[in-house]
């Protein structure tokens, strides 16, 4: 096993050359991979887009993930990521987590921590795992309803407390739609609580089960209300406790608050574009090869490590960035950030509409729409055919911009936990009926 890392107490300071995932050049190969080594997940989450529950059919063995870490440290990855499906349900994972370790690369973790016992935070010690980051989807209630288990929040936040005092840094990551974003004020609350080092949040994309939940998702004209609760947060809370803050990567684009919201932007660190197969790498348990772990697999597979060595599909899946970019239309092709921007996140507008090139989720372009009187929304146009990584189609309406969109329950409460706070001990915002009719499956 490799040696436990030595858990660094300095505040992050903002600048990304720090990170381990930093590129030094722009022809270095990626930096990090996403690497699902199993399917099997002992939750049940309404917004998850691998559909986890039961293991693959064929996932790589023990021998087969060991020769694969030795391809990325080899190809000159700097951090390993290992989720699932949920990571601790394939008992070799500290094996391979040890490996990362011992060639050279940052072993970090995410996790639903349904089960993340003392014995299990002691094997990653063991193992020597860099980082944990703690799914945390809202308030108690709100949680245990998106992740489909009663007692997940608790177990999640127990975990987080024994993560953080065994030494190992401790991230959080929260999903942000319509259940969770008023809950967003208390979830960062509850960081410094736990010892979490950094957060990271997410917009719920249409893939997965969250294709099938349409009401569970935002739509592009709450963020014109999330983006200034996100900064606030930032200013309020977080920074004053020394967390670090790290919007997804569909989280964006070039609007007002990019500077506050993105480290770096100031200097010239801002979003430029998808960068799938460039700076990251997704695996599959099967050990399908694509360039973001999000990806629908029919989509962007690009080879197999069991048919092909990994330096050959990183190669094609660099090239192809370089010679065939996405095609912009609609709104992004002519938006004046287009070159820079690329229409943000790739996986984001791919599972909306079947193609990229156009994302509707985008703070700079949600608030010109809304400089000229109109709001977009998205309306389900055909349903998800119900497999891993599946998606449907949704189509955008233009709608008037109007004072009855303050009526938006999920606005109305997101200013109101924002400007008043919640009480003491309180396990969420939302009635069950509420709760269960966000997580309704339509068909």
């Amino acid at each position: 096993m490799s040696a436990p890392r030595e858990r660094s107490d300095r505040v992050y300071d903002g600048d990304p050359r720090r990170l381990a995932r930093w590129r030094t050049h722009a022809d270095s190969p990626p930096s990090i991979a996403v690497w699902e080594i199993t399917l099997r997940c002992d939750l049940g989450c309404h917004h998850c887009g691998s559909r986890a529950g039961r293991a693959r059919a064929d996932e790589l063995t023990t021998a087969e993930a060991l020769d694969l870490v030795h391809q990325l440290a080899d190809l000159g990855l700097k951090e390993v990521t290992l989720i699932g499906g949920e990571f601790y349900l394939r008992d070799d994972w500290d094996a391979i987590a040890a490996e990362i370790g011992r060639r050279g690369m940052l072993c970090s973790i995410v996790t639903g921590a349904r089960q993340m016992t003392d014995e299990r935070v002691a094997r990653a010690v063991k193992a020597g795992v860099g980082k944990i980051s703690i799914s945390i989807d809202g308030l108690e209630h709100t949680h245990d309803a998106i992740r489909g288990s009663a007692g997940s929040w608790r177990a999640a936040v127990a975990a987080a407390r024994r993560i953080s005092a065994a030494g190992i840094d401790l991230s959080v990551n929260t999903q942000m739609n319509r259940l969770t974003m008023p809950e967003l004020p208390a979830v960062a609350d509850l960081l410094a609580d736990i010892g979490a080092r950094s957060w990271m949040v997410i917009l719920t994309a249409a893939m997965g089960r969250a294709a099938d939940r349409p009401d569970l998702m935002l739509q592009p004209y709450h963020l014109l209300y999330l983006f200034p609760l996100l900064a606030a947060i930032k200013r309020e809370r977080l920074d004053p406790n020394g967390i670090a803050f790290f919007p997804g990567n569909n989280v964006g684009y070039f609007g007002p608050l990019a500077e506050t919201l993105r480290y770096g932007a100031a200097e010239g660190h801002v979003w430029s574009g998808c960068g799938a197969g460039v700076t990251s790498l997704g695996i599959e348990a099967d050990g399908s090869i694509k360039g973001c772990p999000s990806l629908p697999t029919s989509d962007y597979a690009r080879g197999n490590i069991r048919e092909h060595e990994l330096r050959d599909v990183a190669g094609r899946l660099a090239q192809e960035s370089v010679e065939h970019p996405a095609e912009l239309w609609g709104f992004c092709k002519t938006c004046p950030h287009a070159q820079r921007c690329r229409a943000g996140c790739t996986w984001t507008s791919h599972v909306l509409f079947g193609r990229p090139g156009n994302n509707p989720f985008c703070h700079s372009r949600a608030l010109a729409l809304a400089a000229a009187g109109i709001v977009e929304k998205l309306e389900p146009a055909s349903p998800a055919p119900g497999q891993p990584f599946d998606f449907g189609r949704y189509r955008i309406v233009e709608a008037p911009l109007g004072p009855d969109l303050e009526a938006d329950p999920v606005i109305g409460m997101t200013m109101a936990s924002h400007a008043f706070g919640l009480a003491p001990g309180s396990t969420g915002l939302w009635s069950k009926p509420e709760l269960a009719a966000a997580l309704a499956r339509r068909s």
